[in-house]
């Protein structure tokens, strides 16, 4: 941390699922206190939709108590919340029940976007009230926007050239191995879990929940163990920990090493799947709410891993952007900022299209739609069925009920 004050680090346990509204209700005390103490805040991270989440003046769950804060069976949160866990199994979490009851917000989402039907389906739980109702509403169109932000912002993003990034994802796993990832996921093993929720869901985690469930017996070494039985669980630990770094380095073909090699490959794969995600969201974020980020290019010093390239290359215009911002130097700002235009396309989320070419993908609206007829891959795809079978593909629109 090299001397400066961290916040919210090791505040949530591990099984808590801490959801955009709570890091924005946790976040932005601490903010108001170091902005009153003449200090400068930094949000560094992660999420997306957790900093928009942050810097918005409206978030769904606001919305939902401004339009049923009327009715008598309305609770708190966290009245709620409990409520919602204790009968959690009689309701029912499900695209197809969504779409049953509110159509049009089933249409926004992913038949498998689990979290987000989760989510909508709980506001009508909680609230009675559609998602569809808030998203439509004329309080819901400047969410997100750049325009209403609650604080002035300054936006960086370290950006990189894919291949290089690829190449230092890679890299950045095995350090993580090496400096310790194995003991850390040990430690907050369950196999009762839900690996839908809280941190078991993230990145570097759910992928290690085969392995371990093989490798650990009945999710614990004990005394009843029949593989160890150490006097105590501390020492039990101990030595399950140093096993799994000999099958870490190991090279045989035994289950543990086939489970482990697979678990470290699909964090990989899923980190490189994150970063191409997290790319085209901050793209949206530009295109579609009007946000100004400035990029710093750090391909140079990924390639070259030489301290005074990431100095050159992303502190420094970093500090000019951010002493520019702190001015108010307006031209410098947009000098600075070329891939911003400050118009934003219309926000189109509430159509679904399906593109049969590249195996039913689905998207969701205008813009994305647009963005995936002119991506490489689709364009291959189609060349090749127009070449096979002498016509277009059929491309098709979902109706909306």
């Amino acid at each position: 941390m090299v001397g400066v004050p961290h916040h919210l680090l090791g505040t949530v346990s591990p099984d808590v699922e801490f959801t955009a509204k709570d890091f924005r209700d946790s976040a932005i005390p601490v903010i108001d206190d170091i902005l009153s103490r003449g200090c400068l805040p930094m949000i560094v991270g992660g999420t997306n939709y957790y900093i928009q989440a942050l810097f918005s003046p409206l978030l769904l769950d606001d919305s939902a108590k401004n339009i049923g804060g009327s009715c008598s069976s309305y609770l708190g949160d966290e009245e709620m919340d409990i409520e919602l866990d204790e009968g959690r199994d009689s309701l029912k979490y499900d695209h197809s029940y969504l779409k049953e009851i509110d159509p049009v917000s089933a249409g926004r989402l992913h038949p498998n976007n689990h979290r987000k039907i989760n989510q909508y389906l709980s506001l009508y739980y909680r609230t009675g009230v559609l998602p569809s109702t808030l998203f439509q509403g004329k309080a819901a169109e400047s969410w997100g926007q750049a325009d209403s932000f609650r604080y002035d912002c300054c936006l960086i993003c370290v950006d990189a050239s894919i291949p290089q990034i690829d190449g230092h994802v890679d890299s950045r796993v095995d350090s993580m191995l090496a400096a310790g990832l194995l003991d850390e996921v040990y430690e907050i093993y369950n196999p009762n879990a839900n690996y839908t929720r809280g941190l078991w869901q993230a990145i570097g985690v759910r992928e290690f929940e085969e392995f371990l469930r093989y490798y650990v017996p009945n999710g614990r070494c004990d005394e009843d163990s029949n593989e160890l039985s150490p006097k105590n669980s501390m020492e039990c630990t101990e030595i399950l920990k140093e096993n799994m770094r000999s099958i870490l380095n190991s090279t045989s073909a035994g289950e543990s090493s086939l489970l482990l090699k697979e678990a470290i490959d699909n964090v990989k794969l899923n980190t490189r799947r994150l970063v191409r995600r997290q790319r085209r969201q901050i793209k949206r974020l530009e295109t579609l709410f009007g946000w100004k980020i400035h990029y710093v290019d750090s391909t140079e010093y990924i390639t070259s891993k030489v301290e005074d390239s990431w100095t050159a290359q992303v502190v420094e215009p970093a500090v000019q952007i951010i002493r520019s911002f702190l001015e108010d130097c307006c031209s410098a700002t947009e000098t600075m900022n070329p891939q911003s235009s400050g118009q934003t396309i219309k926000k189109d989320l509430w159509t679904q299209y399906v593109c049969q070419a590249c195996g039913n993908r689905v998207l969701r609206g205008a813009h994305e739609w647009e963005q995936h007829n002119l991506g490489r891959s689709h364009r291959k795809r189609m060349y090749r069925l127009k070449k096979r079978e002498g016509s277009s593909f059929l491309q098709q629109k979902l109706p909306q009920e």
